[in-house]
Formats: structure tokens, C-alpha cells, sequence
């Protein structure tokens, strides 16, 4: 696979120097949260190139809350402030109508993280009129995470593993978890002996596991689509007096904390969403439709950030000065 390091800077002074008339006005980006580091590093990315290019960008905090985002775009769009706009969708699917509207207004408008639409393994338009997706599709990537494990399991039978997953309320969790599923299935040697749900934080996570753990404490593998799981599954994991080295742990984000667990060998693995990336990406084709400038309307995240995005030890080796877009 052929990693692409994208010149965010370069083109973003070009840009600038172009002086576009049109060029002005304000961004919305439509968080799905606001309270996490992954939408704050993408909000970032946004920010950094708007200014770059001559706009104003605001977060809009979608509160985990699928509903409520929905509202906020119907709610922006009828407020006439907004010249582009921006979402990390809470609902890939049901935002679908959301977005019809605006494209409908004729104001340019992107995802980042998920497709909109009941899609998600696709970055080809399936609402018309969408400007730019910029995401990381789930089935492929919770495939590799999947496969990893494989290797990892190959010498050890049986091989226990736990699956911690975002929420099974969310449809691109629910693809990752069957994924997990489907791939460590077909292993004969792997028993996946629960499931748990980390809802994105430390806290829910270290619960899940200290549950998962009076049940289940010999466990070899832990595998999960979030590194903030693992901040709570490593806690879970001390205090039921587990060996952290005895045990493979694989999250999901590559955030800084990972990173340097991960250097130090507390950690094993992480698959990047490289989020100031994608978010720097997104606006960039935002700022192009708006400018009158050609789009990119499909961006592949697992191919166009800094490194490799199934990170572990040998690649952070070769990448040194790595350390990840965001906090978790």
C-alpha cells in the first residue's frame, strides 16, 4: 500500500496567495461531540486551514446525539451564516435528509470519519451533491485490527480474546464488532470470550473490563476500535493483579497516549484515524468548491495520513517523530 503524505501547507498558501474574492465567510463543523480529543484534533485541522484560506470556522457540539445534530444543521443552514459546512456524523444514515437540505441551498458540504448514507464500506457519494468525504472506512480497517490478533494468536491455544467496542447503538460499531467477529471466527484456536462496551471514555471502559475480567481472567488478547478503552481496560488489568505485558492490547485512533504506550511496550497496536489530517483535508475541499476550485470528493484516511495507519512498534520505529494528532 502506498502511504501519501499530503502538503496541507503548501497548498493552503497557495491559496491564499490566489486572493479569491471569495474566499471569506464562516465554516461550521458539526462535532459529534465536542467533549473528546478526536473532534477537537479534527476541529483543529479544519480551523488551520481555513484561516490559511481566508474563512472563520465554528464547532457546533453534537452531544453524542443524533438528534440534536440534525437539528443543528437545520438550524445552521436556515441561520444563513454558514458558507460550508463540515460533519461528523452521530447518525451516518438518518443525517442523510440533513444533508439534502444544504446541498439543496447550495452550500458545499462534507463528512469526515463516516460516508453519509446507509453505506459505510463506500467513500462514492450516496447522498447527490456531497462535496467531500474524508473518512476511514470500518470494515477494512477492523479486518487489519482482526488480522493482527490472528498473528498475534497464531502460536497460543486456546488464544482469549476480549472485544471492547464503542456502542452497538452506533451502526459503524456494530459493522466493526461483526468484523472482529467474523475474521477471529474463522480461527479455530481463538475463543473471543466477551464483549464489552467502552462508550468512547476511560471510565465505562475500566467498568466493562472489571466486569469482563470476574468472569473471564485469563485473557490474552484485549482488542477494541478506541485507545481510550485501553486507558480503562489497562487499569482493570493492574487491579486484577494481570501482568499489562502478558497481555496484547490493540486500540483504535493512534492518539498520543497510545503512541507513547506503544513506544514504551505497554501497548501493542493502534489503527490511526489521523484526525487533524482528515479534518485539514475536508476543509481544503470545502474552501475548493466554494473558491470554484476542482474537488476531491473521495478521501481514503487509511492511505492519505502522515504514516502507516496500522501502527505498532516497527512502524513507530521507522516514524520517530510520530506522536500522534490527538489526545484522547
Amino acid at each position: 500500500m502506498t502511504f501519501l503524505r499530503t502538503t496541507l501547507l503548501a497548498g493552503a498558501a497557495t491559496a491564499a496567495l490566489a486572493g479569491s474574492a471569495c474566499a471569506e465567510g464562516t465554516i461550521a463543523y458539526f462535532a459529534s461531540t465536542s467533549q473528546n480529543g478526536f473532534n477537537l484534533a479534527t476541529f483543529e485541522g479544519v480551523q488551520e486551514v481555513a484561516a490559511a484560506r481566508g474563512y472563520e470556522a465554528e464547532m457546533i457540539d453534537g452531544q453524542f446525539d443524533a438528534t440534536v445534530q440534525y437539528g443543528q444543521i437545520e438550524d445552521a443552514l436556515a441561520s444563513g451564516k454558514y458558507v460550508g459546512m463540515i460533519v461528523a456524523p452521530n447518525d451516518s444514515v438518518g443525517v442523510a435528509g440533513a444533508f439534502e437540505q444544504v446541498v439543496a441551498e447550495g452550500i458545499p458540504v462534507g463528512a469526515v470519519l463516516f460516508p453519509i448514507g446507509p453505506d459505510l464500506n463506500t467513500l462514492e457519494p450516496q447522498v447527490d451533491g456531497i462535496t467531500v468525504t474524508a473518512a476511514s472506512l470500518p470494515v477494512p480497517g477492523a479486518t487489519s485490527q482482526a488480522e493482527d490478533v490472528v498473528e498475534h494468536c497464531a502460536d497460543k491455544d486456546p488464544c482469549n480474546v476480549v472485544i471492547i467496542i464503542g456502542a452497538k447503538i452506533f451502526p459503524f460499531d456494530n459493522l466493526r464488532l461483526e468484523t472482529f467477529q467474523q475474521v477471529l471466527g474463522e480461527e479455530e484456536n481463538i475463543d473471543v470470550v466477551a464483549v464489552g462496551e467502552g462508550w468512547y471514555a476511560p471510565d465505562p471502559s475500566l467498568q466493562a473490563m472489571t466486569d469482563i475480567l470476574q468472569a473471564n481472567p485469563d485473557v490474552d488478547v484485549v482488542l477494541s476500535n478506541a485507545d481510550q478503552h485501553l486507558v480503562g481496560v489497562e487499569i482493570a488489568l493492574e487491579a486484577a493483579g494481570i501482568d499489562i505485558s502478558d497481555v496484547y492490547l490493540s486500540g483504535g485512533g493512534a492518539a498520543a497516549i497510545a503512541i507513547d504506550a506503544i513506544r514504551e511496550g505497554r501497548w501493542n497496536a493502534t489503527l490511526a484515524y489521523f484526525p487533524k489530517t482528515m479534518g485539514a483535508l475536508a476543509m481544503e475541499q470545502i474552501a475548493n468548491a466554494i473558491e470554484g476550485k476542482p474537488v476531491n470528493g473521495m478521501i481514503n484516511m487509511d492511505e492519505s495520513g502522515p504514516i502507516e495507519a496500522m501502527i505498532d512498534a516497527e512502524v513507530l520505529e521507522a516514524n520517530p517523530d510520530f506522536a500522534g494528532e490527538w489526545e484522547q
